[in-house]
């Protein structure tokens, strides 16, 4: 495992899929991240590139040829290369090689970088294009949050609070894992969401260029929670496994294809394009308190 850390938060990395497995508050003596236990999910923070959710049929089409993918891409299964360290921050690097190239045909480096700012985690992808041709992909984060945050609370004290007042449906997501057509009403001119286990039993909240750019996760019965900041993400996405205690704030360059899918790379929702040596940088944040 790798660590940062200043005088108030201590970040823990592991290298395997640059995920983030631990986020410490000294000053509380708090965590914030659930702790992955896989009886009912066992990621913490996964990573997501090249692709974000489900591809119709697990696979996708780019010059003619059939391409397999799972869900999430596969950059959360592999080893990333610890580039650059410093006390408040380490630089992940993971590269585009043989194995890559056989679900994935592009040449590419990919760095996440991790940094410390008082009380306030930043974390960036760097995404460049090392290749000749075009280069698409989607990328995303899935940081899981532990929920209730602390002792003598209960999950559904909870909320998130929107920077501003949203009118925005949920995207449903199909048996297949794949985004329906037509949203259903969820926030209406609201920007307080109320947390319940309820809310998740038909898949995640996914949500489509959002007003706000950030969020809150706050209760009424403590002072302790977090602001999530997400700007230049146009997806985001809440989740949390059936009966879990932890909710997922998920800020996404990219989505899940939709029912209707002509599984055509070129043609993905959301999909970005580089060209020969472009590069691509998105950077979230969580604040604790």
């Amino acid at each position: 495992m790798e660590v940062i850390e200043n005088k108030l938060l201590r970040a823990t990395i592991n290298p395997k899929g640059a995920e983030l497995s631990g986020l410490f508050n000294k000053k509380e003596e708090l965590e914030y991240l659930w702790n992955g236990d896989p009886a009912f999910w066992g990621k913490q923070s996964p990573v997501l590139f090249p692709i974000v959710g489900t591809l119709k049929g697990n696979s996708y089409l780019y010059k003619g040829k059939s391409y397999q993918l799972p869900r999430h891409g596969f950059a959360r299964d592999r080893s990333f290369e610890v580039e650059k360290r410093a006390g408040d921050s380490k630089l992940f690097l993971l590269k585009s090689d043989m194995e890559t190239q056989k679900v994935y045909p592009f040449d590419f480096e990919f760095r996440i970088r991790y940094a410390l700012e008082e009380n306030k985690l930043i974390v960036s992808y760097e995404i460049k294009n090392s290749g000749e041709d075009d280069f698409y992909f989607s990328v995303g984060g899935h940081p899981a949050f532990k929920l209730p945050l602390v002792d003598n609370t209960a999950y559904e004290d909870y909320y998130l609070e929107f920077e501003q007042n949203e009118n925005a449906g949920r995207w449903p997501i199909s048996g297949d894992g794949l985004i329906e057509k037509e949203p259903i009403s969820v926030l209406n001119e609201t920007n307080i969401l109320p947390i319940s286990k309820q809310l998740f039993a038909k898949d995640a909240l996914v949500f489509k260029y959002l007003n706000s750019s950030f969020v809150k996760l706050k209760s009424d019965k403590t002072p302790r929670g977090l602001t999530f900041h997400f700007p230049g993400f146009p997806f985001l996405g809440i989740w949390a496994a059936k009966g879990a205690d932890f909710i997922c704030i998920e800020p996404w360059c990219g989505i899940a294809d939709t029912v209707d899918s002509d599984q055509q790379l070129v043609n993905k929702e959301g999909i970005i394009l580089l060209k020969n040596a472009e590069e691509f940088k998105r950077s979230w944040s969580v604040e604790l308190y």
